[in-house]
C-alpha cells in the first residue's frame, strides 16, 4: 500500500505542471481518429496516455497559487464520500468517452462536435460549482484545448468528411 500511496504522491506532484493540463485536451483529436477509423486499440491507447499524461512532466518548483488551490479542491472532492449524486457526475466521464466514440464511429461529426463542446462546458461548470474561482486556472488549457480541437476537426471534415458524406449518398 505504501508503493500505491508513494507513486500517487509522485504522480500527483507533477499533475501540478501547466503542461499537462495543456497537452490533455490533444487527446481528444486521436480518440477521434481511432473511433472514426473504428480502431479500438487505439481508442484504448488514448485513454491510457489520457490518464497517464498527469505525470509526463516534471513537478514545478513552485506550483502556481490558484492552480494549487484548484488541484486541493479536485483533490477533497475524489477524497470526500462518495454518494449517488458523485457517482452519477463521475459516470459522465465515460459516458462522455462513449458517446463521443459512438459520435465519430457512425461517423457523424456534428455530434462528435457537439459532444466534445458539451463536455468541456460540463467540465467548466463543474470546475467552478466545486473549486470556485480557483476554477480560472483551467479555463486557458481548456479554451485552447477546443479551440484547437474544433478547428482541426472542422479542417478534417472539409477535407474528408464531405468527401465520405457526398460518397455514402451516392453509393446509397
Amino acid at each position: 500500500m505504501d508503493m500505491l500511496n508513494d507513486f500517487l504522491s509522485w504522480a500527483w506532484a507533477r499533475h501540478h505542471n501547466p503542461l499537462s493540463w495543456y497537452v490533455r485536451p490533444w487527446f481528444v483529436l486521436p480518440f477521434c481518429y481511432f473511433a472514426y477509423r473504428k480502431n479500438v486499440w487505439g481508442m484504448l491507447l488514448t485513454i491510457v496516455a489520457v490518464v497517464s499524461s498527469m505525470f509526463w512532466f516534471p513537478a514545478p518548483e513552485a506550483a502556481q497559487p490558484r492552480a494549487a488551490a484548484f488541484l486541493a479542491a479536485e483533490r477533497a472532492y475524489v477524497a470526500s464520500e462518495w454518494t449517488l449524486s458523485k457517482i452519477f457526475v463521475t459516470a459522465l466521464v465515460p459516458a462522455w468517452f462513449t458517446a463521443l466514440a459512438l459520435a465519430f464511429w457512425g461517423r457523424s461529426w456534428a455530434a462528435g462536435v457537439f459532444v466534445i463542446n458539451a463536455g468541456v462546458a460540463l467540465k467548466v461548470l463543474w470546475s467552478f460549482y466545486f473549486a470556485g474561482d480557483s476554477a480560472w486556472s483551467i479555463v486557458a488549457p481548456v479554451a485552447l484545448g477546443v479551440a484547437v480541437c474544433n478547428g482541426v476537426l472542422w479542417y478534417a471534415y472539409t477535407k474528408y468528411g464531405r468527401r465520405t458524406n457526398h460518397q455514402a449518398l451516392a453509393d446509397g
